[in-house]
């Protein structure tokens, strides 16, 4: 039997090191083990050390510590609990005393042998019995009852001294306690028997007579009593939560694979414009692909991120509440202490609304190329009609700029339209109702006035008209002659506000769909920083402070839409979409695409359409009140 062991047979241990009870740091036997959330058991003391060492986390200043095994970080604030199983394990496999081989004890008859390999996760876990204390090694009894002053728990037979004895009566017998130590004081070492509900916590009779002496305390059943009232409405609240996180992580995934997507075909698209253009930008060509990678890079860090974050906190919450379900029902001071640390987790902070609605930056390559491509084409015209003596001697650039454009601008701070006040544009007031057959799932709808944007999709019935990729929604009314005036206020989040064709197909795809980013609509957004105009996939930044209120002046037989900023009655134009000369020197491509598509917009009946993009995102339809004073909530 000793050669077996010494030879590394079937008698003997494998050395700490390469046992699942040894220590991964200190290569030694587990001491106090506990176990993070990658499932690797450490000592308590050896993994408290190595998350506070400098460069490793917690204080270093480059993030959460990381397993020393598998490198999979875990929280910096993590509690490192003691694994009460994990201990109970290595105590049975503690050799008796006098044993030559270090084999574990055979299991009596009538008890359970030692455990086996762990069961699969999600399986119900066996309880093990509370054994006396009393009883000799080999011959345990279940416990009947532990003693909270003997701190040790006693079989029926063991038991009976403190039944009967006058010297045991100011001892406290509970049901068996697997922790007896967890039910006591730290500070003063008693019974935990009164809860205070000023520092919610468990406190002694010491404790209520120092420092919690003008606190609010009760005993520990009151309180259990009191938080089992409370059990329903908090596990909704987890569940509520889970819920949202579960379609939070979601939409980000989606937004990670939008960005993949997006950047692919933008790739694509710039690579066939300058196939198109010359050879002779290869040089440029490589400068824009590069530019699309990088926005594409930084952003997916910013997605990735925020995806791993909610994941960890489902996680989290997960697991809090699974620790609360399996509390024995016996257990008053754990199932405390564990409710404690699940409305904690559920109270934490955190938020819901995920950072990346703004628009892809790299989007904006194909335009650039393709306004480099159309002044090429011109370009070559000019040089085409100067060959053949129709053109001007002059340089080419400048030649194709006289050729675009000759007079100046239609400046709209200049417009006709945009020098009058507020009552002269309420005399074109066009009431608009939202129609509920278009809306979005994601879109909740205030009677046919206001909508919001919500995490968990709305059950609307089918309809061949209803958004199903972008969260739109548009109004019944039609506009096909005369002028039309409405306002909209913006309550909360990003909003687009603009026209749409009535034959638009609302299954486009979220890139071709969203207002403004094709042919068919257009759209004054608000994007949190500032005011953007959309046509055709191409955008004119707007520097203007932000503005509750957006009056729209649509002149249908004028072929032209003008947003506005409406405060105190006083009207600031803020984008005029209508065709317009270019000054000389000046090309802009956003004003050439209104040129060359805008006026076919109006070859269709137009309805108002709203694109709410951030998931906070709020907007009424405004009241049109003569003094212009909205009675909606104010950010």
């Amino acid at each position: 039997m000793e050669g077996g062991s010494a030879g590394g047979g079937g008698g003997g241990l494998p050395s700490p090191q390469d046992s699942p009870f040894g220590c991964p740091i200190c290569l030694d036997a587990l001491k106090d083990p506990v176990t993070i959330p990658c499932g690797h058991n450490f000592c308590l003391g050896c993994l408290g050390a190595h998350r506070h060492r400098p460069g490793l986390g917690a204080g270093g200043g480059q993030g959460a510590p990381r397993c020393p095994l598998c490198q999979e970080p875990f929280p910096a604030d993590l509690q490192l609990r003691k694994n009460h199983t994990l201990c109970e394990l290595l105590q049975l496999r503690q050799p008796p005393p006098g044993a030559r081989s270090p084999v574990a004890p055979p299991a009596p008859p009538g008890e359970e042998a030692a455990p086996g390999p762990p069961e699969p996760c999600g399986a119900p876990q066996r309880q093990e019995p509370v054994l006396c204390d009393v009883c000799p090694e080999g011959g345990r009894a279940t416990a009947a009852q532990s003693c909270l002053v003997c701190l040790a728990s006693f079989c029926p037979p063991h038991l009976q001294p403190h039944l009967r004895s006058p010297a045991f009566q100011g001892h406290r017998l509970v049901p068996p306690l697997r922790r007896i130590e967890d039910s006591l004081c730290k500070l003063h070492l008693r019974p935990l028997e009164s809860f205070c509900r000023t520092d919610q916590a468990c406190i002694c009779q010491l404790c209520q007579g120092q420092e919690h002496r003008s606190h609010e305390v009760v005993a520990v059943e009151v309180e259990r009593e009191h938080k089992e009232a409370q059990r329903p409405k908090i596990l909704s609240c987890v569940e509520n939560q889970l819920d949202e996180l579960g379609v939070t992580v979601a939409q980000t995934r989606k937004t990670v694979e939008l960005i993949k997507s997006a950047a692919l075909k933008e790739k694509e698209n710039v690579s066939r414009l300058f196939n198109e253009a010359s050879r002779a930008l290869v040089t440029f060509q490589k400068e824009v692909t590069g530019f699309i990678e990088d926005g594409e890079r930084s952003m997916l860090i910013e997605a990735e991120g925020d995806l791993r974050q909610k994941e960890e906190r489902r996680a989290k919450l997960a697991q809090c509440r699974q620790n609360l379900e399996r509390v024995p029902s016996t257990d008053t001071i754990y199932f405390l202490q564990e409710f404690q640390v699940l409305k904690m987790a559920a109270e934490e902070k955190s938020s819901l609304c995920p950072s990346f609605q703004k628009e892809l930056s790299f989007t904006k390559s194909s335009q650039a190329v393709c306004a480099m491509k159309e002044l090429l084409v011109t370009a070559c015209k000019n040089q085409w009609d100067q060959l053949l003596g129709k053109g001007y001697e002059e340089s080419c650039f400048h030649g194709m700029q006289e050729a675009v454009a000759e007079l100046q601008p239609s400046d709209k701070s200049n417009s006709p339209a945009c020098l009058e006040t507020r009552d002269y544009f309420l005399k074109f007031a066009f009431i608009i109702d939202l129609d509920s057959d278009t809306a979005d799932k994601f879109l909740q709808l205030f009677g046919t006035k206001g909508a919001k944007r919500v995490l968990n999709p709305i059950g609307y019935p089918e309809s061949p008209t209803r958004f199903i990729n972008c969260e739109q929604v548009l109004g019944e009314n039609l506009m096909n002659r005369g002028n039309y005036y409405w306002e909209v206020e913006i309550i909360d989040g990003w909003v687009s506000i603009g026209v749409i064709a009535e034959d638009f197909n609302p299954r486009e795809s979220y890139d071709r769909g969203r207002l403004g980013r094709n042919e068919k609509s257009c759209c004054l957004q608000w994007n949190g920083q500032n005011y953007v105009a959309w046509f055709g996939g191409f955008e004119s930044v707007i520097q203007q402070p932000f503005f509750h209120t957006i009056g729209v002046y649509l002149e249908y037989s004028e072929k032209a839409l003008t947003f506005y900023g409406v405060r105190d009655s006083k009207m600031t134009c803020l984008q005029q979409l209508k065709v317009a000369r270019f000054k000389k020197g000046h090309f802009d491509p956003f004003q050439n695409k209104i040129n060359h598509q805008f006026p076919l917009l109006f070859a269709y009946n137009l309805k108002p359409a709203f694109f709410l993009e951030s998931v906070d995102a709020h907007m009424q339809i405004g009241p049109l009140k003569k003094d212009c004073v909205s009675v909606l909530k104010r950010r």
